[in-house]
């Protein structure tokens, strides 16, 4: 067995006027939960230092660039990196990057349990809008202040296994999972914040979008053959409810442990990465039963297009 014990560690909300400070602590407070635990990997949530601001309009890039690190660790954050290595933990943190060249990107990485970022993800399938929306309940402006992803998704050797990452809206396209399955990905990490209404149809409500989280990602993890880890920021955000619904699901796509409440709350579980084998050499096993030579609209087209009657 090569068992990775892992931590999803769910945040509760964070408001608008809430401290980078006061975030950092409560992680802290979390991971410390997870070495508790036993664990040697924690998966903490997409944006996981600040509310998620793409639902506030702004005009003025000064505005917008507070709320993005230009260095990770940074003078706040350090002390979240230096505590995980303390612990020998390594991590999934989400969070707005703004780079030396000025690109805004929605990012994730992962660290090493001795300390080291050894992997980095650039969110690609950014949802909502860019400009300020009278049709919907409330603004989803991810199109305004980032730019779609420029790394792909690769996979890292780390904790004896193969990780991958995504964020938010990666995890309901098939492809996300699939590009790493074809590199063998053992577990995905991936971190959420969503809404818990649907902004355009006011009828879809907090059970409709736990449904079609779970079935994404129990999706991907099954027809992947791999463990996949979804971590929440949920609660209620100055007004502005987000779904829980954090899990652990393994490599048959079962749901191994899933939070209870909307707050900071961990699960943990022992996965095996060896559960992968089964799957990736039978059902899944790509090298026998892709057939690429009809895939090709996958990657030659975005839109749809209905044929000629």
């Amino acid at each position: 067995m090569r068992e990775v014990v892992t931590a999803s560690l769910q945040m509760g909300a964070i408001q608008k006027a809430e401290s980078r400070g006061d975030v950092i602590a409560r992680m802290i407070a979390l991971l410390d939960e997870a070495r508790r635990a036993g664990a040697t990997l924690a998966v903490f949530p997409e944006l996981a230092f600040t509310t998620f601001f793409p639902r506030w309009y702004m005009e003025d890039q000064a505005d917008v660039d507070t709320w993005f690190e230009q260095e990770v660790p940074g003078p706040d954050t350090a002390p979240l990196f230096a505590r995980a290595r303390e612990h020998g933990i390594g991590m999934y943190v989400g969070y707005a990057e703004l780079t030396p060249q000025g690109h805004h990107f929605n990012t994730s990485i992962l660290t090493s349990p001795g300390g080291e970022i050894i992997g980095k993800y650039r969110k690609v399938h950014l949802p909502g809008h860019d400009e300020y929306d009278t049709e919907r309940a409330f603004q989803h402006l991810e199109k305004r202040y980032f730019e779609p992803g420029d790394l792909g998704f690769p996979v890292w050797h780390s904790q004896g296994g193969i990780m991958g990452m995504c964020i938010c809206n990666d995890r309901r396209w098939p492809e996300v999972y699939r590009v790493m399955g074809l590199q063998g990905v053992e577990m995905v990490m991936l971190g959420f914040n969503t809404p818990s209404v649907n902004s355009q149809r006011s009828g879809e409500g907090l059970e409709d979008r736990l449904f079609h989280h779970r079935l994404s990602v129990q999706s991907g993890a099954y027809q992947n053959s791999t463990w996949v880890v979804a971590t929440a920021k949920a609660g209620i955000e100055d007004g502005h409810p987000l779904t829980a619904g954090s899990v652990i699901v393994d490599p048959n796509g079962k749901i191994m442990a899933e939070t209870g409440t909307e707050d900071d709350e961990m699960i943990v579980h022992a996965c095996d990465l060896d559960a992968c084998n089964f799957g990736k050499q039978t059902i899944f096993d790509f090298a026998r039963h892709r057939r690429i030579e009809h895939y090709g609209l996958i990657t030659s087209q975005t839109g749809v297009k209905i044929p000629a009657t």
